[in-house]
């Protein structure tokens, strides 16, 4: 049994005429093309390490923390190891939930590009971020980026990023 798509680049299509059916065919082809010249975005595990130095939090809403709290940041980010700084990352985030979570955006910027991060941030334990995009190398990125504090304290976070 022939697919739609196979009998319309075949041009045996039902209720087609010839030309409508070549037209389809070219389209087809140029769809094709293009499919095959986008570039493709690889699998790669990024790990890093933040340095959680440069926050501030403004009380936004009532007195201590409340709902619609802000955090900014804009902080520096080492290697696996913790030793040498690759890049910096910078955003916000809301708190939605008092003494639970934020709601938090971010780009995280390396050598080679950008990444971008969307997500809920837990006040304790790990994090789960969604990859939204990226610039340079990352272009086409997503997949997701985990986040594990090193200490109680925390003095750090390692980041995973999971790019699909």
């Amino acid at each position: 049994m022939m697919t739609f798509l196979a009998r319309m680049a075949a041009g045996t299509a039902p209720g087609r005429t010839g030309a409508a059916t070549g037209r389809t065919a070219a389209r087809l082809g140029v769809l094709a093309a293009a499919l095959v010249a986008a570039p493709a975005f690889a699998a790669e595990q990024i790990k890093v390490v933040e340095r959680p130095v440069g926050e501030t939090t403004i009380d936004l809403a009532a007195k201590g923390d409340s709902v619609g709290d802000m955090l900014v940041f804009a902080n520096t980010v080492f290697d696996a190891a913790n030793k040498v700084q690759v890049g910096t990352d910078q955003g916000y985030c809301i708190r939605t939930v008092i003494g639970k979570s934020w709601e938090c955006f971010w780009t995280l910027t390396l050598k080679v590009g950008q990444i971008t991060i969307e997500g809920p941030f837990a006040d304790t334990g790990d994090s789960i971020f969604a990859v939204t995009g990226g610039t340079g190398k990352y272009t086409g990125a997503k997949g997701s980026m985990k986040l594990h504090p090193r200490d109680a304290t925390p003095t750090g976070y390692d980041f995973t990023y999971d790019l699909l």
